[in-house]
């Protein structure tokens, strides 16, 4: 066994698994799971840089891990950074921050990159279950960008497209850091479907995303939706792992969360503080992509990008 940490740094969270490794058996065994939200993307699509504030979050986070990490003893170490890092024009200021406190240089890999590590987190537990067989699409819906991967044993094919629901939210419901409609306006919702389905339509020169058999759905406004279906009084990352929901609960719950106010919003149980205000975006983006691929269901993984990143180093 081989004790790793990974952590993977989005637009709107930042994340960190330690767990020891055994490539013999395939099997990873969790020590410590966590999230922060960060909102390290705060504003990047309307000024291309990191506010400041937005790094202070992201650095006081990696302190926080850095004492994990040390604690568990983990043997390596790997950052991957995504979609507002990729974006942004200062972002060395950011390399440098996480260089200082962990002693690794933050990796600012390509979308493509990122949905390899996605398939494969989320999709080594699934082969040979007889109820979800391949092809996979695996959807990881960020804060910043979606990718889409298809296929069985390995990828076949792979996009990432900027929809996610930090950026769409930023772009459609916010005016001068402000929320512009509480709910929003079937004017803003319909702006953002269109922004999905032009991306969709880019993903779709790529990926086959209706040849596959099961949809693995991945991060955080996935889970949240799970966790709102289950009906669960807390997060629980256990009853959330590979839950299944036909597409009419998904929509049901969509249609809920587009004409709910932040206050109820808020008010839902398993609902992070974090989530409260890119939640409705992270949705719609859900529901359009089941409806291009055609499907019926939808499989929920906690497996994702880290677990991914925790196999490229064990």
């Amino acid at each position: 066994m081989t004790r790793v940490a990974a952590i993977d740094c989005g637009t709107n969270s930042i994340r960190l698994l330690v767990a020891d490794a055994d490539p013999e058996t395939g099997q990873l065994v969790d020590l410590d799971r966590r999230m922060e939200i960060v909102r390290l993307g705060q504003g990047v699509d309307r000024t291309g840089r990191l506010a400041p504030e937005a790094l202070e979050r992201t650095f006081a986070a990696c302190r926080e891990y850095a004492e994990v990490i040390k604690e568990h003893g983990a043997e390596r170490l790997r950052f991957v950074a995504t979609s507002a890092s990729r974006d942004a024009e200062n972002r060395d200021d950011f390399v440098r921050g996480v260089l200082d406190i962990l002693g690794v240089e933050p990796e600012v890999i390509s979308g493509d990159q990122e949905a390899e590590f996605s398939f494969t987190g989320a999709t080594k537990e699934l082969t040979g279950h007889p109820d979800m067989a391949g092809p996979y699409l695996v959807v990881d819906i960020g804060g910043g960008s979606t990718e889409f991967v298809v296929g069985d044993d390995h990828v076949r094919a792979a996009r990432s497209v900027d929809v996610g629901c930090v950026r769409m939210t930023e772009r459609h419901l916010v005016r001068d850091g402000v929320v512009a409609a509480d709910p929003p306006t079937e004017a803003q919702l319909a702006a953002i479907r269109a922004d999905v389905e032009a991306a969709l339509d880019l993903a779709e020169e790529t990926v086959p995303l209706r040849e596959a058999h099961t949809l693995v759905g991945l991060a955080g406004s996935v889970t949240t939706v799970a966790g709102i279906a289950l009906g669960l009084d807390a997060y629980d990352s256990a009853a959330i792992h590979h839950s299944r929901f036909p597409y009419a609960r998904v929509a049901e719950i969509a249609d809920m969360l587009v004409r709910s106010t932040h206050a109820e919003r808020a008010a839902i149980p398993v609902m992070h503080p974090g989530r409260v205000d890119v939640i409705a975006a992270g949705v719609l983006v859900l529901l359009a992509i089941m409806e291009r691929a055609g499907a019926a269901e939808l499989v929920v993984s906690e497996h994702d990008i880290l677990d991914g990143i925790a196999w490229s180093i064990a």
